[in-house]
């Protein structure tokens, strides 16, 4: 006879912080430069406008990743009952310069 057991519930995701709700907001507005960007390639627009539109997205995304850094080095991205190390800011701003 076979059992089934039930799968335990998702652990809720922690409450958003103001970081968290800002690095959205960016995340969303980089969205829309990109869909903008993939318009202006099907138009046939002039090589020089795509250049300076992905460069803007480049811009925003590093804005976005110093913001979350940030955080990450503020300890709010640690897990809980564990502390965020040197070593770990280190990783982390070396993951950024990639």
């Amino acid at each position: 006879m076979t059992t089934h057991t039930t799968p335990d519930p998702p652990t809720p995701a922690p409450p958003l912080t103001e970081t968290d709700t800002r690095v959205l907001l960016r995340l969303r507005r980089i969205e829309g430069q990109v869909r903008g960007l993939q318009r202006m390639i099907e138009e046939g627009r002039d090589c020089h406008d795509i250049l300076t539109q992905l460069s803007g997205v480049r811009s925003a995304l590093d804005a976005a990743g110093e913001q979350i850094l940030e955080q990450y080095a503020g300890g709010c991205r640690a897990r809980p009952g564990e502390a965020v190390t040197p070593q770990d800011v280190v990783r982390a701003v070396k993951l950024l310069r990639r």
